[in-house]
């Protein structure tokens, strides 16, 4: 999916078939609009994967982990969904991974952070990417609750790794959509929200 340019005021829909719109302000020539969500009617909620065994609770709030980490940053963004695509605000998402060595922190807190989705349901993290290590291609974690609602804990893969092939793990259907070489999308969708 490509960014669109507007040049005046638009309602956009959020996304196939859905009902609710956002009237836009005008925009300059040429501004950027953010993307909106890849969803259809009755959406497929995102699979579940293992959290593996360096989760760590209580990280801090945050959405820039690049802290103290090397390695070629990464801009991941995108939305929690309904199952019919209504964006889901306040939702946990809490992103984890293992730094541009393969190395997890875990006496601190590098490589790891959480927020809150705005009241569009969009979320974004500032980071690297996350070298491979032995058994493992590229990737993150991330866990995914909207309030009170029960714990999405998944991963994300970057396309095109050669690794992922021999990932006993790797989902395709979890890859991340880069529009550039950093910028990263990734929309969950929740099975109840």
């Amino acid at each position: 999916m490509t960014q669109q340019t507007y040049p005046r005021r638009h309602i956009i829909g959020i996304g196939a078939g859905a009902l609710a719109v956002l009237a836009l302000p005008q925009l300059a020539r040429g501004q950027q609009l953010p993307l909106t969500p890849q969803c259809d009617a009755d959406a497929k909620a995102t699979p579940p994967q293992t959290e593996g065994p360096f989760f760590k609770p209580r990280s801090p709030l945050r959405s820039d982990l690049r802290a103290e980490l090397k390695g070629s940053p990464v801009l991941l963004t995108g939305f929690v969904l309904t199952r019919d695509c209504r964006p889901i605000a306040n939702a946990l998402v809490d992103l984890w991974h293992a730094d541009a060595d393969g190395d997890y922190d875990n006496r601190g807190f590098r490589g790891r952070g959480h927020q809150f989705t705005d009241a569009q349901g969009r979320y974004r993290f500032l980071t690297v990417k996350p070298a491979r290590y032995t058994g493992r291609t590229a990737h993150y974690h991330v866990k995914v609750q909207a309030a009170n609602g029960p714990v999405l804990t998944t991963q994300l893969y970057f396309p095109g790794e050669p690794a992922n092939r021999r990932d006993g793990l790797y989902r395709p259907d979890l890859e991340m959509r880069f529009s550039g070489a950093a910028d990263a999308r990734f929309d969950f969708v929740l099975s109840r929200g």
